[in-house]
């Protein structure tokens, strides 16, 4: 690099080489990173071997040379070792209190048919107090061994379950967050028996003699979830906002240790906000956040103009999004489609909210100055939102970029996918979904509209939309490195690959991660790319993610994490011996 273009890399530095010796080591730079593959993804820019922050900004960028340079007494030095360095991870889409919620539970992911989901509520039944509720994430009847000898459309029924809990109340939520199974306990508790009718929205699964199986879709879940519900609500409020701090805790403690320094929330309450706000208050959170807020109507409208937020904390906290459900998810069927289902036909899934409730929101989003992120899953569902949203442009015409999101996108009718680009809308996306969901996908859709619509990320790239990344956390584990590999390799388990001319190229893959969404968040001023003046947001990588085997992907640790040039987390023993004062 040339002395002439490293002075286009510096923020603050025009003069330094005219100031006293001793002001020099007053501006001297906090953290300086050396001898690393450093990726910028600021084209501009590229890679470097070095890079200076300084009050938790990216002061220079260059070689080793140039950077060493700017060395004070004070400054901490870390020698990177040839190892890779990127822009901190921002996940496109998650539920940050919902990851520490989830590690306070049980843990259904793994688990390999319905007998193992038995025997592990029948182990927790042996440690809890009678009455007490017994609460687990993560199941998915398409990833089993085996389909449950007793069975609705593939999901068990309650019988099994509900024998070995007779006394406590079971509630365990489907992988996607868009169904719950309960046992009888919990039907008990809620008065739910043949005679209750599926609200809208919403669906009670019912066995041949019309007893309900114990599975319920979308906003049937609420039926019984409310008497869970009623009774936290009657524990003392301290208790309850240490429960959420806690879990809010664990969640920060999580995506720092996967190289996340950047977290969309996808719905909070003001409720949870306000604590969230706290915490940044005490600078007891270190992951930046950026929040979306899920609340009725009339709620938005008396407190939007009150919440909304930028960059507060340090850049620790921005609020201005909206978050709506207008559909369900496709492996619990509740994705709201165009055609039937091609392994039930009779059914086109859930509208979970109506149009004019979703536009209503989409109004209040203009008066306020709001981003609206719509979760759409089912083609319908999309042209749906994409209709909806190009209405409420049309009336406004002063409105410049507002960047709406339509959250997962994950099903498109092929009509619909250059709509994105003109009119502006943001695939907000989880390549992980796809590899996870691949398995099932065709045997819901068939394989015409599986590969016309489904996952379809290079289509919408080279539409002219702006594609992000995330894992929508708890729903998949937060690790941005897996949520990667998908993207670029859309391979199975099996070895197979999902429609393989939707790949993303590495570098699309991290700017997905990165630069994609940041913009979506409208702070590409501030992060998603290491250029001087933003947040010195970075992560260090024990593999190149750019240039190893494809295979070896999976196999990348995050070694360092660091955030406004602050080290918040450290691998145990991967950069030993590599740090020093200056």
């Amino acid at each position: 690099m040339t002395r002439s273009r490293i002075s286009l890399l510096f923020i603050g530095f025009a003069s330094l080489s005219l100031l006293p010796s001793a002001q020099v080591q007053e501006r001297a730079p906090e953290l300086v990173l050396l001898n690393g593959s450093i990726v910028t993804v600021d084209a501009k820019i590229g890679k470097v071997q070095a890079l200076a922050a300084r009050g938790g900004r990216i002061l220079a960028v260059g070689s080793n040379k140039e950077i060493k340079a700017l060395v004070g007494k004070a400054t901490k030095v870390i020698d990177l070792k040839g190892k890779t360095a990127i822009p901190g991870f921002i996940e496109g889409h998650g539920h940050f209190a919902g990851i520490g919620n989830a590690l306070q539970i049980l843990d259904l992911k793994s688990v390999r048919n319905w007998d193992e989901v038995v025997e592990l509520v029948a182990e927790a039944v042996k440690k809890a107090k009678p009455g007490e509720w017994i609460i687990g994430r993560g199941w998915h009847q398409e990833k089993w061994d085996k389909t449950p000898k007793d069975n609705v459309e593939g999901f068990p029924t309650h019988a099994s379950l509900s024998a070995v809990s007779p006394e406590n109340p079971v509630c365990l939520t489907h992988a996607s967050g868009h169904a719950c199974f309960f046992n009888a306990r919990a039907m008990k508790l809620a008065s739910v028996d043949a005679s209750t009718k599926s609200p809208k929205g919403g669906e009670i699964l019912k066995d041949a003699d019309g007893e309900p199986s114990g599975v319920f879709r979308e906003t049937a879940q609420g039926l019984v979830s409310r008497v869970r519900q009623a009774r936290q609500l009657q524990r003392p409020r301290s208790e309850v906002i240490a429960a959420v701090k806690k879990s809010l805790r664990l969640a920060d403690r999580e995506c720092l240790s996967k190289g996340v320094t950047s977290f969309q929330d996808a719905g909070s309450s003001f409720a949870t906000i306000d604590i969230i706000k706290s915490m940044v208050d005490r600078g007891e959170l270190k992951t930046r956040l950026w929040m979306m807020i899920r609340a009725s109507n009339a709620r938005l409208a008396r407190d939007l103009a009150k919440y909304r937020m930028l960059d507060y904390g340090d850049g620790h906290l921005t609020v201005r999004a909206i978050k709506r459900t207008i559909d369900g998810a496709l492996g619990s069927r509740g994705a709201w489609l165009l055609e039937g289902y091609t392994d039930s036909p009779q059914s086109t899934g859930l509208a979970t909210a109506s149009v004019e409730s979703v536009s209503r929101t989409a109004e209040l989003a203009v008066k306020h100055g709001y981003q609206l992120c719509v979760h759409a899953i089912g083609d319908r569902a999309n042209r749906e939102v994409l209709d909806i949203f190009e209405k409420i442009f049309k009336a406004n015409p002063a409105m410049s970029d507002p960047r709406w999101r339509i959250e997962h996108a994950q099903h498109l009718d092929p009509g619909d996918i250059p709509r994105f680009a003109r009119l502006g809308i943001i695939a907000s996306m989880q390549a992980i979904h796809c590899t996870s969901d691949a398995p099932w996908v065709v045997k819901r859709l068939g394989s015409v509209r599986a590969e016309a619509g489904a996952y379809v990320w290079q289509k919408l790239m080279k539409s002219g939309a702006l594609v992000t990344n995330g894992t929508d956390a708890p729903v998949e584990d937060v690790d941005p490195i897996a949520s990667y590999y998908a993207a670029v390799s859309r391979r199975l388990g099996d070895g197979s690959v999902f429609f393989p001319k939707q790949r993303m190229s590495r570098m699309e893959a991290l700017e997905s991660y990165t630069i994609n969404a940041a913009k979506a968040a409208f702070e590409e001023k501030l992060k998603g790319s290491l250029s001087p003046g933003k947040y010195a947001d970075i992560v260090v990588l024990s593999k190149d993610i750019l240039s190893v085997p494809e295979a070896e992907i999976p196999q990348t640790k995050v070694l360092l994490t660091i955030v406004g040039g602050e080290v918040v987390f450290e691998r145990a023993g991967s950069m030993e011996g590599s740090k020093s004062g200056g």
